[in-house]
């Protein structure tokens, strides 16, 4: 495992910051860690990356034990902070270039250039970091968590202050590390987490509530999908009703139904032949699980 959490905990006097949690991720996974405001991400990230002292609990990195080597930690690791610290007196590639004689890297110059490229800094790259736009200061951010070429990254909500394009620019820069890293990622953005992670950890009130698939969850408690179904001529319930493996029909719009499943698959295969054998028209047909954000609301918002 690249990176193992071992009932990790963090308390601010009273305050259960992080309660015991637990939770692994292998090499080439890119998850989602998510939760409200407050809930731990932030904490456990940076009991994970040495940047906070845990005070329970164990956290390893590629075998490393967090508590023992920390610095070894930060050689193996590249952390994007949410505040993102940055030096705004600095020049882009001064700063890289700072970063880079850190993790004493030979090369740094050609390094620089990579990185620069990689999270699409170019145009700005002359520029004093101070003088960037939000989204921009964030890619220096990212920039400076990639250019020792990390095992693992861990990455603190890296979309924040992007435009619709630069999201976008950077979700594919995400993706392409996964291919050979391990990356656990925070985000508000529901719709991110959708479109790069195959797995979720969701987070609540210092407490793991979810670790599972990204399909999994959207099943949900009871496993069930729905499959929506838009005919071009109005359809009676009785012909719907000869569908097997149909827990629940429900009217939808005037010549449309929502079915509810365990066996999407099948249901669908059903609906076809039934258009067939009695020459109706489907405008549409498609099953959905819940969406994240109603797994997320359920998780985060029940007592």
């Amino acid at each position: 495992m690249s990176i193992e959490v071992n009932h990790l905990s963090k308390h601010y006097g009273e305050q259960k910051a992080v309660n015991a949690v637990s939770f692994s991720v292998k090499k080439g996974e890119i998850v989602g860690f998510l939760g409200p405001n407050g809930a731990g991400k932030s904490t456990t990230m940076k009991m994970i990356t040495g940047y906070l002292q845990a005070d329970g609990g164990s956290a390893k990195v590629s075998g490393v034990d967090v508590a023992t080597d920390p610095i070894a930690i930060k050689k193996k690791v590249g952390y994007l902070p949410e505040a993102n610290p940055l030096y705004y007196d600095m020049y882009v590639r001064e700063y890289l270039d700072f970063i880079a004689g850190i993790h004493q890297l030979k090369n740094k110059k050609e390094t620089i250039e990579k990185v620069i490229v990689l999270t699409g800094l170019t145009v700005e790259s002359k520029k004093k970091i101070g003088q960037l736009s939000k989204g921009y200061k964030q890619r220096v951010g990212l920039a400076a968590a990639l250019i020792h070429e990390p095992e693992v990254l861990i990455l603190d909500e890296p979309t924040s202050g992007l435009d619709p394009n630069q999201i976008i620019e950077i979700r594919n820069v995400i993706k392409q590390q996964g291919e050979n890293k391990t990356i656990l990622f925070s985000s508000h953005i529901l719709q991110e987490v959708e479109a790069i992670c195959d797995r979720v950890i969701i987070i609540n009130k210092g407490n793991i509530v979810a670790d599972d698939t990204l399909p999994n969850l959207q099943k949900g408690k009871t496993g069930t999908h729905i499959v929506t179904v838009q005919f071009g001529e109005t359809v009676s319930r009785k012909l719907i009703e000869q569908v097997t493996g149909v827990i629940e029909i429900q009217s939808s719009q005037v010549s449309g139904y929502k079915l509810q499943t365990l066996k999407p698959e099948s249901v669908r295969k059903q609906l076809l032949q039934l258009s067939i054998d009695h020459n109706l028209n489907i405008i549409s047909l498609q099953s959905e699980g819940h969406s994240l954000e109603e797994v997320f609301r359920s998780l985060t918002t029940a007592e």
